[in-house]
């Protein structure tokens, strides 16, 4: 997980991004393809994760994961508001980058999740032990607590 400000990818969807924005796929984008874009804020590191996740796509997001410790990071964020498609690869990723980032004295929570992925996490019972946010915003605002502590 040291990738520090910048970016892995590209936006990969059109959904209305942090503060309202409206994100545009890249010139590049196809679909099936993953796009990970990664920026710290402050102790945050939010990874913002777009297209479809899967065995084939998955080493940007297992990269983006990757490396802790990384000096004053607390939390980090993966924002799913813009993945359309998430299979059981996608899901072992978030769980073990979960497990790493606690061992560091890191949160791993995501933010954002359209419907699908909110039944996969329910069904798999991943949401007992991800803390999952309806929205990056509101994940942002929920910053307090110690790692390992649910909503």
């Amino acid at each position: 997980m040291h990738l520090s400000a910048g970016d892995a990818g590209g936006t990969g969807g059109t959904g209305d991004g942090p503060g309202g924005t409206r994100r545009e796929p890249p010139e590049n984008y196809r679909p099936g393809e993953l796009s990970v874009v990664v920026h710290r804020n402050g102790p945050v590191r939010i990874v913002t994760v777009g297209g479809e996740l899967d065995h084939d796509s998955a080493d940007g997001l297992r990269t983006a994961l990757a490396g802790l410790p990384e000096e004053g990071l607390a939390r980090i964020l993966v924002d799913l508001a813009e993945l359309r498609f998430c299979d059981s690869t996608g899901l072992n990723i978030l769980l073990r980058a979960r497990q790493e980032a606690e061992r560091a004295g890191v949160r791993l929570e995501v933010a954002g999740p359209r419907p699908a992925l909110v039944r996969l996490f329910a069904v798999t019972g991943a949401d007992t032990v991800l803390r999952v946010h309806p929205t990056l915003a509101l994940a942002l605002e929920t910053g307090a607590g110690p790692a390992g502590e649910r909503a």
